[in-house]
């Protein structure tokens, strides 16, 4: 997977971006239907309620919910992404290469300097490895243990080496960006422990 990270100028001001890059060999019409089609979306990420379509809502159980705001099938789709009270927005565009899919995603937020010094790209990028790691495998191209039950596989030892090389890729990508290293270094590391902690007991 290639990530990058850098910025976007929106009406609303600049905005931090995390971009990643996965080719798939499956036809672009079957990712394209892995993405948006509820039932689907269940197997490899959550379950989804909402109208997926332009001007629809959605909601992701326990998770993120908005606007769909726009949609081209089967090239590109984009949406608002609510949760806790932040927005942020995410663009997934598709197209054929390489006799499969070249899937990019893009998240788009609007981070304070001190929350990005805090936890850099990972805190988002982390997740959505997740998300497209069950999404390789739901797609028959990766095995993984990894599902809606993301919390329980990261603590474990597949789950935590995954994130490991995640959170270095992360790094890398955010000095590529230029992020001094040693700011970026600490930022990741920092992010891999709240993500592969396991949740104190009840």
């Amino acid at each position: 997977m290639e990530r990058t990270v850098g910025s976007r100028e929106l009406a609303s001001g600049t905005a931090r971006a995390a971009t990643m890059v996965q080719h798939f060999a499956a036809p672009i019409d079957d990712v394209w239907d892995a993405c948006t089609n509820r039932e689907r979306i269940a197997r490899w990420f959550l379950p989804i309620t909402g109208d997926l379509q332009a001007g629809g809502t959605y909601q992701l159980e326990g998770n993120a919910g908005g606007t769909v705001e726009h949609c081209d099938p089967p090239r590109s789709f984009g949406a608002t992404w609510e949760f806790g009270g932040d927005v942020s927005r995410i663009e997934v565009r598709l197209r054929e290469a390489g006799g499969g899919t070249r899937f990019e995603l893009e998240h788009v937020a609007h981070v304070p300097d001190e929350a990005w010094a805090e936890y850099g790209p990972g805190a988002v990028g982390l997740g959505w490895d997740m998300g497209l790691l069950g999404l390789a495998a739901h797609l028959g191209e990766q095995e993984s243990g990894v599902g809606p039950d993301e919390s329980a596989w990261a603590a474990s030892p597949e789950g935590v080496l995954f994130m490991t090389l995640g959170s270095e890729a992360w790094f890398e990508a955010n000095v590529a960006a230029g992020t001094p290293e040693p700011e970026a270094r600490a930022a990741a590391d920092r992010t891999l422990t709240a993500y592969t902690t396991p949740p104190p007991e009840s």
